[in-house]
């Protein structure tokens, strides 16, 4: 199995050959199960994917002769993705209504009589990954090591042979080797073997640039330590079982022979330093002990290892002991130093420059649009769970937001913020939706304008009982003549009398006269109920309405002038939080938008489909994107509590200077005479401390009162324009 290089470098290294496998119908299987499970219209939509998938496994079946290692690897990492799309949607499995027509056979890589036969897709797709791990291990022994590119390319494709072989072991491997014939190669020692050799054989790459580079002895003994600590890992699973009988003695020699040699080679290297430092009893030790690596390894290695490895050994061997006996002659003539032990020494330093790629990102099949319309029931239910835990982090999220600006206004309120800064400004402001309130009966005229309509009220009122006092004047004269005539003519005067021909008129009049006396009660509660709180409304005539709120006074007596120091610090302080409060602290809207706008983004159902079994680890990864987010909220939270902590510290020392407790409670009787009318009147909408919140509910009282009054006025005046149009007819 070890293949030489073709470079000029004596350092051999090893490439794997793929699996062998045998001849599946993928097709007619899966389409039959699309066919049952979901309809022949669909299996016809799914044509070309089916046809692709066919193709992909006849490729993978030809074996890599035909194709260049690159575009081998492309292939079998497309099939793999295609393996992984097929296991979400497709249950393969000896059960009645799985696929059970298929039948996956795959031989060994070092025994290739074994096989093993499986009716899961978990064979299918180890035999796959194994066979990416050969690939790119072939890739990295096509590099032509003599240049310093080819060196950097082969040690890149080993790392992605280790990745492959690393992401088969954590994988796949275990769920392969379970239920059914397997075979050794894909096995968790197997491929944990081979992702040693391969790293092992990615750092010797390194190391041989580093010499060409010309680094010095102690990064070069470094690198080459690593590179036999990487060797003597795999030799120590290929020397035990199961592993032992399966390879060829050529490979248990050539990695027993590697071990040895880059750790003689990492021996000689530090020596060499040790010499610069004249640290000559230690070189002698290290010389030792990496001569005594090399013979032992000569000595107990099977046969079978390549020539020109044995001679790359016997070579470093021949200048160790040249080293050796120069250090020696040194020391005896020179030094005179005592020579430590072997076990009295520390272990020689490494340093890795190499690990296995990364392969999740590579093998992702999320992304493949492959049979992307068939949705199992599990992978829907899923998606639905999934769903419910991002609304649960928005809604648990945004009502974090809401509640914390909710708590910062709630603690600006109580410490009268910003209306107490405004105040001593002169700029007391309104609550907007009261001061619409009062600019709309501003605008209809307000209390002042209500006296014109009560004369309006009253002119109606007369022209309706002057009706009524016309009508019954006619009534009347109708009813002498008629007593008159029928005096005069006897039974001549055939005429109906008068009461009979006017009684349906004079029952209207009776109506009307009756809703003229209750209009004329309803009158007199109007305007009694204006005079009564005409006072009341009045404060709806200021304009500004503002000026009748309560204001806040500098103090007379300044001790220190830094009243206005405190008072801009304050207004600067509210600035930055007025954006906290009006726009959601620091964007909250923003944020809250973005936590939306991740959720529209969060399209998992592709991985849930390219994921088979349990999705909680997915559920777990994905979830974790609303983590930055959360973590955001978290600190606006917190730098809001630091803010509003500043702030009532600077309120405290700004309601100390201007006494803003007697502000709070100021009766304000100077600014508002009408209070004391109506406290005189032993009116309950009003107290004698007359904070500004309680101004507010005494113009909202008002208001309320101002509508009341309005309202009744309104319902008069179209009684009387009714009564007055159709109540009494006109009699012509």
């Amino acid at each position: 199995m070890a293949v030489p290089s073709s470079t000029t470098t004596s350092n051999i290294m090893l490439a794997i050959f793929e699996k062998k496998t045998n001849s599946v119908d993928l097709y007619r299987p899966l389409r039959n199960f699309i066919v049952i499970n979901y309809s022949e219209r669909e299996a016809q939509n799914l044509e070309d994917d089916l046809q692709t998938l066919k193709q992909l496994r006849s490729e993978v079946e030809r074996g890599g002769a035909a194709d260049s290692p690159t575009a081998r690897r492309d292939l079998l990492q497309n099939y793999y993705r295609a393996l992984c799309v097929v296991e979400s949607r497709f249950p393969i499995s000896p059960e009645k209504d799985h696929v059970n027509a298929v039948s996956f056979i795959w031989y060994d890589a070092f025994k290739i009589k074994q096989k093993a036969t499986q009716q899961n897709i978990h064979l299918e797709k180890a035999a796959v990954l194994f066979n990416l791990g050969a690939v790119h291990s072939q890739i990295g022994l096509s590099c032509d090591r003599s240049a310093v590119e080819g060196r950097k390319q082969a040690s890149h494709s080993f790392m992605a042979a280790a990745g492959a072989f690393a992401f088969l072991k954590d994988n796949v491997a275990m769920k392969a080797s379970v239920g059914g014939s397997t075979t050794l190669d894909i096995s968790v020692e197997c491929v944990g073997l081979l992702e040693r050799l391969m790293l092992a054989q990615a750092q010797e790459c390194v190391y041989e640039n580093t010499i060409a580079k010309g680094s010095s002895p102690g990064v070069c003994a470094k690198i080459s330590r690593q590179v036999g600590l990487f060797y003597e890992d795999a030799l120590a699973a290929l020397t035990v079982t199961p592993l032992s009988q399966h390879f060829e003695k050529g490979w248990i020699s050539h990695v027993q022979l590697k071990a040895a040699m880059f750790h003689g080679e990492a021996c000689y290297r530090y020596s060499l330093e040790l010499h610069g430092k004249e640290e000559i009893a230690e070189e002698i030790a290290r010389v030792k002990i990496g001569i005594s690596a090399l013979s032992d390894a000569r000595k107990s290695a099977p046969r079978g290892a390549a020539q020109q490895l044995l001679d790359a050994v016997t070579k470093l061997e021949t200048i160790l002991k040249s080293n050796l006996e120069r250090a020696v002659k040194e020391n005896d003539r020179v030094y005179l130093m005592r020579v430590p032990p072997a076990s009295s020494l520390s272990a020689l330093p490494t340093f890795s420059m190499v690990k296995p790629m990364v392969m999740n990102e590579i093998l992702d099949a999320s992304k493949e649009k492959m049979f992307a319309s068939l949705v199992p029931d599990s992978s829907a239910k899923s998606l639905s769970r999934y769903t419910e835990m991002v609304d649960d982090i928005i809604r648990t999220q945004a009502e974090k937001l809401q509640q914390g600006s909710e708590l910062a206004r709630v603690r600006l309120r109580e410490m009268d913020l910003p209306d107490s800064v405004l105040s001593l400004e002169g700029n007391t402001p309104l609550p907007p939706v009261l001061k619409e309130d009062v600019e709309a009966v501003q605008i209809c005229g307000g209390p002042a304008g209500l006296e014109a309509e009560l004369h309006q009220l009253k002119d109606l009122s007369r022209v309706n009982h002057e009706m009524l006092i016309q009508t019954e004047e006619q009534l009347q004269k109708e009813a002498t003549e008629d007593a008159q005539f029928r005096n005069q003519f006897g039974t001549r005067w055939t005429r109906p009398q008068s009461s009979t021909l006017t009684k349906n008129l004079q029952d209207r009049l009776n109506r009307f006269a009756a809703n003229l006396k209750q209009a004329a009660e309803s009158d007199a509660r109007i305007e009694r109920s204006v005079r009564e709180h005409l006072v009341l409304m009045s404060i709806l005539d200021s304009r500004p309405i503002e000026s009748a709120l309560p204001s806040l006074s500098r103090p007379i007596m300044s001790l220190d002038a830094g009243e206005d120091a405190i008072v801009g610090a304050l207004k600067q302080s509210l600035l930055l939080t007025n954006e906290a409060i009006g726009d959601s602290w620091c964007s909250r809207a923003g944020l809250e938008d973005m936590l939306k706008e991740m959720k529209r983004k969060d399209d998992i159902l592709p991985k849930l489909m390219a994921t088979a079994g349990s999705h909680e680890d997915l559920f777990r990864k994905e979830i974790s994107k609303y983590d930055n987010i959360c973590e955001e909220i978290a600190k606006n939270l917190g730098a809001q509590e630091q803010v509003l902590m500043h702030i009532q510290a600077q309120n405290d020392e700004f309601a100390a200077i201007f006494n803003l407790e007697e502000y709070k409670g100021i009766a304000c009787w100077m600014q508002f005479f009408w209070i004391l009318v109506l406290l005189s009147a032993d009116n309950p909408v009003f107290e004698l401390s007359a904070s500004r919140e309680k101004v507010y509910k005494q113009i909202e009282a008002a208001i309320a009162k101002y509508r009341e009054i309005k309202e009744n006025i309104n319902e008069g005046l179209k009684f009387y324009v009714t009564l007055q149009e159709h109540a009494v007819p006109r009699n012509d």
